[in-house]
């Protein structure tokens, strides 16, 4: 059997709350850990590590779970970084720009979308990220969808179809001859996707047509989650409590009820702090979930319109300055928050059984995430306990 040890850890977070200094980050300070056969076999004291076959010393550092980046947006082609300019200069973001990208993607050859896919895959993996889901949605058509999950499907089984992006222009005055496709012959199509997604809200899809959408995917078995209130109060948390989503994600605008009905749900809020940075909206109150008792994930929203974002650590750090999140909390959100926005239990964790996805940083406290906007702080990336 093979097993690593990694020892000499300087700051050791578990997110598990009955080691260590019993917070809900489970933090242990002088401590080592033991993977064997890919999962966590042993974690404690430094001084008491079992033999392994292989060591990994830390050298002091921090080491903590790998990040689990529950949305994002990855197969793409183009880009849109003139939006982001006029955005900065005081236009607001209305979604419109998104059939920009359906544009490119559309005339993108397959060889063209995985290229790009997977440099934008090896980007996140580089910061940390160990699991992460991946939307369709920048195609509109059957064989188009068809053929993004298909590419998807080949950097991670976390895939959604999204096929309930925006109405295409094709289809601009039959909107019910597009849900029809979709909730029909499209997403049969995609029928290999875990995860079924409508971007519920101002100027894509109404709360109504939502539920039509997601209904039909109860139907056929999938499970779903939710683009919701992020251009305004739109309804999209209620219809993702409703309807028992895995997660409601944006948030940015959200009323005590809908907190309400959060905190009494098993639907996780996922923020996206990289979509108010690139888009100059206000960033929700990371604050105001927690108090209220929402479970909160923190993930990169990568895409080439709002928030071209693959560092889960500078999205850590918006959420601390931006949002009053705790680093604790922001990293709680970023690893264990994303695992349950993706029901997953194997992830976002070192206890032992779990997944060995780890992140070792070129810093002695995780705290540096937040404290050093910016800099490139992941030193050694584990995954299934193989060094990255």
């Amino acid at each position: 059997m093979s097993s690593l040890a990694i020892t000499n850890i300087g700051e050791l977070l578990t997110n598990d709350p009955t080691v260590g200094d019993g917070s809900p980050v489970g933090r242990l300070t002088g401590a080592a850990i033991v993977l064997e056969e890919g999962r966590v076999a042993w974690v404690g004291p430094a001084s008491q590590v079992p033999a392994a076959d292989s060591q990994l010393d830390a050298n002091g550092a921090a080491v903590l779970p790998g990040f689990v980046d529950s949305h994002t947006h990855s197969v793409f082609a183009g880009e849109r970084s003139d939006e982001f300019e006029a955005r900065m200069a005081g236009q607001r973001y209305d979604g419109g720009g998104i059939r920009r990208t359906v544009a490119a993607t559309r005339a993108a050859s397959d060889a063209a979308l995985r290229e790009a896919t997977a440099a934008r895959v090896h980007a996140l993996q580089s910061g940390g990220v160990t699991t992460f889901e991946s939307k369709t949605g920048y195609d509109l058509t059957l064989e188009g969808e068809a053929r993004l999950l298909a590419v998807t499907e080949g950097f991670t089984g976390e895939t959604t179809f999204l096929g309930a992006h925006v109405v295409p222009e094709e289809f601009s005055h039959d909107r019910d001859g597009y849900i029809a496709l979709v909730t029909g012959p499209m997403m049969e199509a995609c029928a290999s996707a875990r995860w079924v997604d409508v971007f519920c809200d101002q100027g894509a899809f109404s709360v109504d047509e939502a539920r039509t959408i997601l209904t039909a995917a109860l139907f056929r078995g999938k499970e779903i989650r939710l683009h919701g209130n992020q251009l305004g109060h739109t309804g999209g948390v209620q219809l993702a409590v409703e309807l028992g989503c895995a997660s409601v994600d944006h948030c940015t605008y959200v009323s005590n009820d809908d907190l309400e009905a959060l905190a009494g749900s098993s639907t996780v809020a996922t923020l996206l702090p990289g979509a108010e940075f690139s888009t100059r909206s206000p960033y929700p109150s990371g604050r105001r979930f927690l108090d209220a008792g929402v479970t909160v994930a923190l993930a990169t929203d990568c895409n080439p319109g709002t928030s071209y974002v693959t560092s889960m650590g500078f999205v850590i750090a918006l959420a601390v300055r931006e949002m009053a999140m705790t680093v604790d909390e922001a990293v709680l959100a970023a690893t264990l928050g994303g695992a349950t926005a993706l029901r997953r239990t194997d992830v976002g964790h070192l206890r032992p059984g779990a997944s060995g996805d780890l992140v070792v940083l070129d810093a002695p406290r995780v705290a540096h995430l937040a404290y050093r906007p910016g800099a490139s702080l992941v030193r050694t990336v584990v995954r299934a306990g193989a060094v990255l």
